[in-house]
């Protein structure tokens, strides 16, 4: 016997009502599902700002990157923060959407694909300590449109070191608006050398920091990024990423 229509057009309803019903949030507070997704990528957001404080040591550039996280969420930040208040008052639920949080952020970095557990420190001339997979792609649907980098060696590299970071490029369009961009750093205790470069056409690239030659290197870190801004559907492929670091006088 088959259904009637009135039956058959109620289906959806019926589901739609269903999906809507297992969020605990009321009307106008965005569901667990959508705050998960905020909160990962605004977790990622303050990351980015830690890393970078150069980049984002405004408040307009930081609000500018807050604003990118609301626009591929498609909400503003009036519904954001209305719904952590929300939240904020019913904790055992919050702490459930905290929880999916931090196992989406692991994967993330899983996902990364870290390849070496600690920074190895070396006496060679010449050595790639680059710590992620050796290709990454560069695509519209991200927040973080890269990967970051943050390398830690037991013993310090020498005084004067020379970090190159290589890699392959293809994919660039000469309409796109945004270019990938190179963002390296080394700490050598009161003293900070920044290396900042561009990416423009396909094919082989290199960005090149010399540390300064009196004072040891205790950290390298850094991004590679490409702003999603303006941008529709593409894909850049970076591939032989590598990370070399040469010892004072022996790079060219």
């Amino acid at each position: 016997m088959g259904l009637k229509k009135w039956q058959i057009s109620c289906f959806p309803i019926f589901f739609t009502l269903l999906l809507c019903s297992c969020s605990k949030a009321p009307s106008g507070i965005l569901t667990e599902k959508e705050m998960q997704g905020v909160m990962t990528d605004m977790y990622l957001a303050e990351a980015m700002v830690g890393i970078d404080y150069q980049t984002y040591k405004s408040d307009s550039m930081k609000q500018a990157l807050y604003e990118s996280v609301f626009r591929k969420h498609g909400i503003t930040q009036a519904m954001y923060d209305s719904s952590l208040m929300w939240y904020g008052k019913n904790l055992d639920v919050y702490m459930e959407i905290y929880g999916r949080m931090i196992k989406d952020l692991d994967s993330r970095v899983d996902a990364l694909g870290d390849i070496q557990a600690e920074a190895v420190s070396s006496s060679r001339d010449s050595i790639d300590i680059w710590p992620r997979r050796t290709y990454l792609t560069l695509s519209a649907d991200q927040l973080f449109n890269g990967t970051t980098f943050d390398i830690r060696p037991k013993e310090n590299y020498s005084s004067g070191s020379i970090f190159v970071l290589g890699m392959h490029v293809w994919g660039l369009e000469k309409e796109m608006k945004h270019r990938p961009e190179i963002h390296i750093a080394v700490d050598q205790g009161d003293t900070t050398v920044v290396v900042r470069d561009r990416v423009q056409t396909d094919g082989y690239h290199e960005t090149v920091l010399r540390s300064v030659p009196v004072k040891k290197v205790k950290r390298v870190y850094g991004s590679i990024r490409l702003d999603n801004g303006g941008m529709h559907y593409y894909k850049v492929f970076l591939d032989s990423l590598n990370l070399m670091r040469y010892n004072y006088g022996s790079y060219k």
